[in-house]
């Protein structure tokens, strides 16, 4: 098994992970659990495999991911039933190291697979790391992080812009990997923490 296969399996558990939590602050029952985990952990690479035309989706035929997912949700369930201030701060690293290790996957495939440019590839990275968590919010009858003001998708894109500057200058795939991973993960756990946000679009009204 290649280290990007590995890295992929470790993304899906990890939001795998975030689903679950979701599921479990909207009190849901072991097949809502399921559900929310499921798209979390595979609807931004099934997103991407779609709109860059590479089949299968990756997921199809390997039912490692299925056994991954299945194995996580049940671990989370008995290890952190509750909701409370520790399971929320696990759902915000999980979900921060998802959306940086999904970030790289995608602009990886994106480039690789694909061929895309690299300013593609960054927005396939943003698709990646962010789409799942925009299904499981939707579902969930949350406003998605993405549209909120919290530093989410600059995260994503910082990521996947360094990971292509590295690659560019030299760097190793796994070296641009890992630099792109810690990155995007410190950006958004530091913006969490400091409440670091985007400036509010806003149209004012125009008086007569």
């Amino acid at each position: 098994m290649g280290w990007l296969v590995a890295l992929d399996y470790f993304g899906v558990a990890v939001f795998a992970i975030s689903g679950a939590l979701a599921a479990a602050r909207r009190d849901m029952d072991l097949f809502g659990a399921l559900v929310i985990a499921f798209v979390t952990a595979l609807g931004g690479g099934t997103l991407r495999d779609m709109a860059l035309g590479v089949h299968p989706v990756s997921w199809m035929f390997d039912v490692n991911y299925l056994f991954i997912i299945s194995a996580t949700v049940l671990l989370t369930m008995l290890w952190q039933p509750g909701v409370n201030a520790s399971s929320r701060r696990i759902l915000l690293l999980s979900d921060a190291l998802g959306l940086a290790v999904f970030t790289m996957i995608g602009v990886q495939v994106a480039l690789e697979k694909a061929g895309v440019s690299e300013p593609v590839a960054v927005m396939m990275g943003m698709m990646t790391g962010a789409a799942g968590g925009v299904i499981r919010d939707v579902i969930c009858n949350e406003i998605p992080l993405i549209f909120q003001r919290e530093i989410y998708a600059i995260a994503s894109a910082m990521g996947g812009s360094i990971y292509c500057f590295l690659l560019w200058v030299g760097w190793s795939s796994m070296e641009s990997t890992l630099a792109g991973i810690m990155l995007v993960f410190s950006v958004r756990v530091i913006a969490v923490k400091a409440q670091l946000a985007l400036p509010a679009f806003k149209v004012h009204s125009i008086r007569s």
